[in-house]
This record gives structure tokens, C-alpha cells and sequence, in this order.
């Protein structure tokens, strides 16, 4: 029986990864983005949410008949054998090599309210940027206990500020200040739909806690019970919270607002909008290091499988596979230096889009999975199974061409590549020099 030290992660931990990495940047911007629509947008949150948590219980599902590291992959992997497998954790891995420099590149940009300096300055902005991935890279590589302790405090502490203004709109928000139903006259299931598509970044990262199996107690339950929890938090705080800035702030002035969260929080006094603030850095930084983190482990468990090189399942006596997570920060710190000629908000939008079709396929394909295991044994998973992959599916198309392209296209290269690796593996060793 292994020794509970060797499974470092519990509940709390697991639930921690999947909130901290939902609840990102994309949330203090939203109500802003969702003002023109008026209250109709909830009806893209409800949609989203509904979605999200019909791929939580696949994934809670999925989770519960296996001990492998991997998430997505191992699911795909058992279902599809190894080229699906592989292609899946590879646009999958991607997906972070743009997701934690798309969050780096927000926290920069928050950062920027209380050292003014960066405002404007790219190189400064990059650099700062570097800093942070390295930063989070390092804890990480100390060792999962200490990236998880580390989690979970930044996810407390991201939550306060949001329930801090939960708790005021509550207080002295007025329903005056809603905005209308549908103010634009738009037609109704086209409105919901954008809305939804709009909410989309939001939800990501909902399998997170699903990914370090390997070093989970009593995974197959304690990671179900995790995912549709952190789902279930994740959809409350988000409607709950726009629904407060909606009551706390004018509809005119929502509109245009550049930090609708620390507009409304201008109803706490002075401070408050720094501590809204200071909330989205906590919250960037508990995303970006739930990310890294994932970013080392996907690899390990392919490499575990002997679908990778061995070296990326190396670990270290902390249980991180450093090598893994070294490689992936590097590639994300690259990604992150080329995009910043995009400017910041450029870089941002282009790197969260292509993240989250990135992310989207490896959903669809596990609800695949799921799918194909329940049809015939149980009817009622499978047809959560279904509609989980046509929500993915209505994502990925509704995410228009380009970045349909090019997410599509980080998944397709992972085939090439699979068979180079099974070449190299399958090549004669080289012939001993006589002697």
C-alpha cells in the first residue's frame, strides 16, 4: 500500500486547481463586455455553465474508473489507442504553452494600476511577465505539496474579493440600475448564443483537477466529487457576481467601463477599487501557477506510457516533473516575448482564443470517450456524454475561422510528431565498434 505522503493532494487541493484555473482574468472584464446585451447575457451564462458542468460530471465519470495521471489524454488515450491519445495531449499541452502567457500578460496589465511605470512600455511589460512564469515555475518544481499549498491559498484569496462584492450588491445594489432585457432588439437565440460564446474563456480549465491522478488520495473519488463541486462554485460566483456589479453600477457607465469591478467596489470608499485590483492580480497568479503546474504533469504521464521521451517524466524528490515543467515554461516564455509586438490587448485576445479551442478539442474528444463506453451500458451517461460533445462542438465552431484554424491545427501536428517518436524508439541502436 503506498504511504499517504506519496499522494500529497487531497479534496481541497484537487477542487483548488479546477476553481483556480476557471477563475482567471476573464471575469473582471466580462461585465463590461456583456453590458450592450443587457440581461439577456445570462442567458450565455446559464448556457455555459449548464455546458461546463455536463463536462464536469463527464469528467467526474471519466475520472472515477482509473488511477492515471493525464485527464483528457488518459480518457482519449484508453478509448482511442495511442495516435488519438497522443495528438489529444499535444494540442492539449499546447493549449497552456498560450493560456499561461495569456494570463501573464493580464496580470501585467492589472499591475500596472499600482506601478504605473508599465503602462505603455512592452519590454518592461515582457519582462515583467518573465519574472512571474519563473517565479511559479520554481515553486512548482520544488515539489507538488508546495505547488498545491500555493494553490489553494491563491484560490481562497481570489474568492474574497469576488464575494466581497457579491455581498455589497446584495446590500445597496439597486435593481435600477439593470439594464434592460435585450436593449439592442436583437433576436433571442442568436444573442444567447454570442453571450455564451463570450463567456467561454471563463469556464476553462475544468478538467484541471482531474490531471495529477498519479498524486491524488483515493482519486477515483475524491476527483469526481472536486470537479462538479469546483463547476457547480465556479457557475454561482460568476452569475452571482455580475449580477451584483450589474445592480452596483449605471448601465451608461457599465458600458464603457474598463474595471466594472472596481467601479462598483467605488461603493466601499476609496480603497475599494485597489482592492479589486489587487484581487485580479491574486487571481492571475493563482490561474498562471494552476496552469504551469498542469503543464509538467500532461507530459509526465505521456512519457509514463512510453508515448514520449522518458526524460519528461523525470521527477525530482518533491514529485515534480522538473524537466517537464522547465520545457513548458520556456515555450510559454517564448510565446509570450513574440506576442507582445500584438500589444498588450492583442496579444491577450489572440493567445486566449487559440488557447481555448486549443482546450475545447480534447473536450470533445473526451466526451467522446464517454460516450463510447456508456452507450450500450448505461443510456442516461451517454446522453450527458452527447450533449457535453455537441456543447464543445457549438464552441469550437462559434469561435470563427482563424482561431478554429489554427487550434485545429496545434492538434493535427501532434500525429507527426507521435510517429517520429515511435521511429526514433523503433531505430536500431547503433552497431558496437569492434574491439
Amino acid at each position: 500500500m503506498s504511504d499517504v505522503s506519496d499522494k500529497p493532494l487531497g479534496f481541497w487541493s484537487c477542487w483548488s486547481l479546477t476553481v483556480g484555473c476557471m477563475i482567471g482574468s476573464g471575469i473582471f472584464m466580462l461585465p463590461t463586455v456583456l453590458a450592450p446585451y443587457g440581461l439577456i447575457s445570462f442567458g450565455g451564462w446559464l448556457l455555459t455553465g449548464a455546458g461546463s458542468i455536463l463536462l464536469a460530471l463527464v469528467f467526474a465519470r471519466l475520472a472515477s474508473r482509473t488511477t492515471r495521471s493525464g485527464g483528457p489524454y488518459a480518457y482519449v488515450h484508453e478509448a482511442f489507442g495511442d495516435v488519438f491519445g497522443f495528438a489529444n495531449a499535444w494540442g492539449y499541452w499546447a493549449s497552456y504553452w498560450t493560456g499561461v502567457p495569456a494570463i501573464v500578460i493580464a496580470f501585467t496589465g492589472y499591475l500596472g494600476v499600482f506601478i504605473p511605470a508599465l503602462n505603455g512600455n512592452p519590454t518592461a511589460q515582457a519582462f515583467t511577465g518573465l519574472v512571474l512564469i519563473w517565479t511559479l515555475t520554481l515553486i512548482n518544481i520544488r515539489g507538488v505539496r508546495d505547488s498545491s499549498v500555493v494553490q489553494l491559498a491563491m484560490t481562497v484569496l481570489k474568492l474574497v474579493p469576488l464575494f466581497i462584492i457579491i455581498a455589497l450588491g446584495a446590500a445597496v445594489g439597486t435593481p435600477e440600475n439593470l439594464p434592460a432585457l435585450n436593449p439592442q432588439n436583437t433576436p433571442i437565440i442568436p444573442t444567447i448564443a454570442a453571450t455564451a460564446l463570450l463567456t467561454m474563456w471563463a469556464f476553462v480549465g475544468i478538467e484541471v483537477g482531474a490531471i495529477p491522478a498519479g498524486s491524488c488520495l483515493d482519486c477515483q473519488r475524491t476527483i469526481p466529487r472536486a470537479i462538479v463541486i469546483g463547476a457547480i462554485t465556479v457557475t454561482f460566483v460568476y452569475l452571482a457576481s455580475t449580477a451584483a456589479v450589474m445592480t452596483l453600477v449605471p448601465p451608461e457607465v457599465l458600458a464603457h467601463s474598463t474595471s466594472p469591478f472596481a467601479d462598483a467596489a467605488r461603493h466601499l470608499g476609496d480603497w475599494g477599487p485597489t482592492l479589486i485590483a489587487a484581487g485580479a492580480l491574486v487571481s492571475a497568479v493563482g490561474s498562471a501557477n494552476g496552469n504551469i503546474f498542469v503543464s509538467g504533469q500532461l507530459p509526465m504521464a505521456v512519457a509514463l506510457d512510453n508515448l514520449a521521451p522518458r526524460i519528461l517524466g523525470v521527477t525530482n524528490r518533491g514529485g515534480a516533473p522538473y524537466v517537464s515543467l522547465i520545457i513548458s515554461s520556456i515555450i510559454a516564455s517564448i510565446f509570450l516575448i513574440t506576442n507582445y509586438s500584438r500589444g498588450l490587448i492583442g496579444a491577450f485576445t489572440f493567445l486566449v482564443m487559440v488557447s481555448t479551442v486549443a482546450t475545447l478539442l480534447p473536450y470533445f474528444f473526451s466526451a467522446a470517450a464517454e460516450l463510447r463506453h456508456s452507450w450500450r451500458s448505461a443510456r442516461g451517461w451517454a446522453g450527458v456524454a452527447l450533449l457535453a460533445a455537441l456543447y464543445s462542438l457549438f464552441a469550437i465552431i462559434g469561435s470563427g475561422l482563424e482561431v478554429m484554424v489554427w487550434g485545429t491545427l496545434m492538434f493535427l501536428s501532434g500525429v507527426p510528431i507521435y510517429y517520429l517518436v515511435r521511429a526514433n524508439k523503433s531505430a536500431p541502436a547503433p552497431a558496437s565498434p569492434p574491439s
